[in-house]
């Protein structure tokens, strides 16, 4: 599904979705199509599902997101480690 179709569909809700087909513009991943894994009641359990279905299938690229988003674009944010002492 096109992001459009899926807020439609899910108006003004928190989902976990799978990207089937996405392309990278820079540290941009765009999706190109979709599919609704889970609907979520808030923001909390859509983390929380996010997490446990990345951890079962880490090969597979799950995003949480609200539908009141205008576009399916993610910024791709490099984790640096452990501060080494302050």
């Amino acid at each position: 599904m096109k992001w459009a179709e899926i807020r439609t569909e899910h108006p003004n809700e928190w989902l976990v979705v799978e990207a089937i087909q996405f392309h990278k513009e820079g540290d941009v991943f765009v999706g190109d199509d979709m599919t609704v894994v889970e609907k979520c009641p808030d923001g909390a359990a859509a983390f929380e599902a996010y997490r446990r279905l990345h951890r079962a299938y880490p090969a597979r690229e799950f995003i949480f997101v609200h539908t009141s988003r205008q576009d399916m674009r993610v910024e791709e944010r490099r984790w640096l480690g452990i501060r080494a002492g302050a």
